[in-house]
């Protein structure tokens, strides 16, 4: 499914570029699919449901909820800006926290540490495929909500 068809138009222009300073920053490279849709939809609120990060809160959510996870015992990895560090991109209403890994190879996949299970999920989808499929639905998890009719209402965060 497109992202306008989920997302309704761009609500942010250019900030693919800021996201590739921060990697840059940090010491990795983001994947392109990444970088693409969080230089165009990031730094909003989804269905009152997903936090998902950009440019511009990235740094600021890595400093302080990634600090946590990384004090947490279900979180296996470390976070960025920690060397070799996972990508903490977002949140749920429920305290979800989401994470891109790097498996290597410029292979990044999503994987969650679910807070009402208490535990770390990991997928093998990446970015793209997995935003885009829980989105529109296509992707069946028993810790999304089932989503009100499409395009999905943003809230931008200034």
């Amino acid at each position: 499914m497109d992202l306008t068809e989920l997302l309704g138009p761009p609500v942010r222009l250019g900030e693919g570029a800021r996201l590739q300073e921060v990697a840059s920053e940090w010491g990795v490279e983001f994947p392109a699919d990444f970088l693409e849709i969080a230089g165009a939809y990031g730094d909003v609120g989804i269905s009152e449901y997903i936090f998902f990060c950009g440019a511009r809160e990235i740094r600021s959510y890595a400093n302080g909820m990634g600090r946590r996870m990384e004090q947490s015992d279900s979180v296996p990895c470390r976070v960025l800006p920690s060397s070799g560090g996972a990508l903490l991109w977002g949140n749920t209403i429920e305290g979800d926290q989401l994470f891109l890994v790097d498996r290597g190879n410029g292979r990044w996949t999503v994987s969650a540490f679910r807070r009402n299970w208490g535990d770390w999920l990991d997928t093998d989808l990446g970015f793209g495929e997995w935003f885009t499929g829980v989105l529109a639905g296509e992707i069946e998890t028993d810790w999304m909500p089932e989503w009100p009719p499409l395009p999905h209402a943003l809230e931008l965060v200034e």
